[in-house]
């Protein structure tokens, strides 16, 4: 059996016992409400926070993509400097600004920098590719468009967890290179980055562990459609022909999550293209676990220590592989 924090443990033993259906046996929506309801009751408050505003990104297929900047400096604001644009998990099929609000205030409150939330279009309403779009959408709008959130933009940190993990890797990929302002980082927190996947971590974690094999091919059904190419590197951005000359990334990984080999795989092909990566599995922890911090008050020092390599990653040349473990 493997090790499993304490905190960690009671969360999967109440879930584990929790009447009802499976997120996976429901419609969409019905998953979505579970998602809000589970970041109400299982994720620490955003806490006091200087500024955070709401507002809306412009597409060219005519709709508007909703945002949320969060900053922690006092009027008149920040200076100059790199923002985080995080894209939040859910299976590309579940969350939204708001089960990821605590998460990215304590991101903006610990880096001192400007954070921005995208809510990007959802499946199986708006299919692959378009979350992808609306990210791309947002990027180069931020880059463009840097005083619409109330200070110039000297780099962009692409930044998610899980399904937001994949989208920040496929942006990195695509749009590296080609803005006004540099991808000056990527932040992969236990990303699904290989929809081919089988095996290893995806069968020795199938189930109990909160995110289920069940559970992952619901999301990749209503994300990728009846007939998908799941080799699309838009899809399964560990696919890429080339990894170089991509900027220097931060990858977490949990060792309990079957998407852990994934992300392992990832920074190791990062490593191997020659790309700055600071690596951190923590062991005994699962998936989801940033959004869940009340209910595994031990995620908030994972939380921390990738917050810190991370300053180090975009403040200073890394060397190509920095491997750290938590406990």
């Amino acid at each position: 059996m493997p090790s499993v924090r304490p905190d960690v443990a009671n969360l999967l033993a109440m879930l584990a016992s929790a009447p009802g259906p499976k997120m996976e046996e429901g419609t969409p929506e019905a998953a979505r409400t579970m998602m809000r309801t589970m970041s109400a009751m299982a994720d620490l408050p955003r806490g006091e926070l200087a500024h955070v505003v709401d507002f809306t990104i412009p597409a060219p297929a005519g709709h508007a993509i909703p945002a949320r900047a969060y900053s922690a400096v006092a009027a008149p604001g920040p200076g100059p400097g790199p923002v985080v644009v995080v894209f939040h998990g859910g299976g590309w099929v579940i969350g939204d600004l708001d089960t990821h609000d605590p998460l990215c205030a304590e991101i903006a409150r610990v880096l001192e920098l400007t954070v921005v939330s995208i809510d990007y279009r959802l499946a199986p309403e708006h299919r692959f590719p378009a979350a992808v779009e609306d990210c791309l959408t947002a990027m180069r709008w931020l880059a463009e468009t840097p005083l619409a959130i109330g200070h110039a933009i000297t780099g962009l940190i692409a930044a998610g967890d899980s399904a937001g993990g994949n989208l920040a890797a496929v942006v990195t990929q695509e749009l590296h290179g080609q803005l006004p302002v540099p991808i000056v980082a990527q932040w992969l927190i236990y990303p699904a980055v290989d929809m081919t996947a089988s095996g290893g971590s995806m069968s020795e974690f199938a189930s109990d562990y909160l995110l289920t094999e069940a559970g992952m091919a619901w999301f990749t059904d209503h994300y990728m459609g009846p007939e998908p190419d799941l080799t699309d590197r838009r899809a399964s951005p560990l696919l890429a022909t080339s990894f170089a000359g991509l900027p220097p990334a931060m990858v977490f990984t949990c060792s309990l999550d079957g998407l852990r080999d994934q992300g392992r795989a990832y920074a190791a092909r990062l490593v191997a293209a020659g790309v700055d990566v600071s690596y951190l599995e923590a062991a005994g922890q699962i998936h989801g676990c940033f959004a869940l911090r009340a209910a595994i008050p031990s995620a908030q020092a994972d939380l921390h220590a990738c917050l810190a390599a991370l300053k180090l990653l975009v403040a200073t040349p890394a060397p190509p592989a920095l491997a750290v473990a938590a406990e």
